[in-house]
């Protein structure tokens, strides 16, 4: 039994310090169609039933933005029972699990994937200080060292950066990354909490990378550092689709925001143009084609709405009112729970990245 299963579930009184968490919809609705009683977040538009680390780290979040202790902890179990070998103070959870092609359950890709962690590390660490739960805090730590020496590089030139996962993102001279993987209220929270650590080291060159990268104002989904350039990745060359469209939702959410809703005008002034958000943009040459789901104009809302142009963010909130999220589409859910949520005021990050849920007293 590890120590965070058998802390007791209370009831916290409105006036109690601790965050009890205010009614969700959006959330409830994500737990009926994705997570099961046991705790998995469950993506059935795959056949394999599949579940990644990265929904059982988002969903982590969520809960805690809820206030969903129960949740919490359930989801946290299924994640380290099944994903980190039944202990999260030695490993990094693998990033995917589902049925095989024999029909049997098990983790059917055992390389990490990092985006996953660091919010896995960030909601263990913010619930330990909202909740008060010191074992939490501790298992943070303990991921974040995990993370540090198995997915951050120093890339010449530049400095500490984090890899896309554990294998397979490196070379003798080159290093494949992925933009959206940084988000970086949480880096400045880790930052804050270790000072003098390689999380206050990566904040400069995480931001260079996220301007460079985009450097037409539009973010692609990977991108290789080489010979001393960005060069397009082999993965996907210079497209930005739905990966990058996370590098516009974590922007919009950092505080401050100011430069960053600057560089992506052109995103914005899109926007302006075709009304709704673009399915795939070439970041080098600046164009876009298509358009993306509803779950993109949810991505785009915090982004939106330190805009000049308040109408750009009442046309997204239209779309959503009007298009209704499709009951299988586990990804428009997630961005969905991220950028209403926020717009909602469920949330906000402080400017050295601590979380802050709305109070029980803003519910009411």
């Amino acid at each position: 039994m590890k120590p965070w299963m058998i802390l007791p579930l209370v009831l916290l009184p409105l006036g109690n310090v601790a965050h009890a968490g205010c009614q969700w919809p959006l959330w409830e609705q994500f737990k009926q169609r994705f997570v099961d009683t046991g705790g998995r977040v469950i993506d059935s538009s795959d056949p394999r039933s599949i579940t990644t680390s990265e929904g059982q780290a988002y969903a982590l979040f969520f809960a805690l933005v809820a206030g969903d202790r129960q949740s919490f902890e359930r989801l946290l179990r299924w994640l380290e029972d099944n994903l980190a070998q039944g202990d999260l103070q030695r490993h990094l959870p693998a990033w995917l699990w589902g049925r095989n092609p024999d029909d049997q359950w098990q983790v059917l890709d055992a390389n990490s994937a990092a985006d996953a962690d660091l919010w896995l590390a960030y909601s263990l660490q913010e619930a330990g200080r909202l909740w008060q739960q010191a074992d939490y805090s501790r298992l943070s730590a303990r991921q974040l060292t995990l993370i540090q020496q198995y997915e951050v590089a120093q890339l010449p030139q530049l400095g500490p950066l984090l890899l896309p996962g554990t294998e397979g993102f490196s070379g003798q001279d080159h290093w494949t990354l992925n933009p959206s993987y940084s988000p970086l209220p949480l880096l400045h929270s880790f930052a804050h909490h270790y000072p003098d650590s390689i999380w206050a080291a990566m904040l400069e060159p995480t931001q260079r990378m996220l301007e460079q990268t985009s450097a037409r104002g539009f973010a692609p989904d990977w991108v290789e550092w080489r010979n001393g350039q960005w060069q397009a990745s082999a993965k996907s060359g210079w497209q930005g689709s739905y990966d990058a469209i996370r590098v516009y939702l974590w922007a919009g959410m950092q505080e401050p925001t100011a430069n960053l809703t600057q560089h992506f005008q052109p995103m914005l002034r899109y926007l302006q143009q075709h009304g709704l958000p673009p399915l795939r943009v070439d970041s080098l040459a600046g164009t876009a084609e298509g358009y993306g789901p509803p779950g993109f104009s949810a991505a785009l809302l915090p982004l939106l709405s330190r805009a000049a142009e308040p109408h750009l963010l009442q046309q997204q909130l239209a779309r959503l009112a009007a298009e209704p999220l499709q009951a299988d589409a586990y990804y428009d859910h997630v961005l969905g729970l991220f950028g209403q949520g926020w717009s909602d005021g469920r949330y906000r990050f402080s400017s050295h990245g601590a979380l802050q849920p709305q109070s029980l007293e803003e519910c009411s």
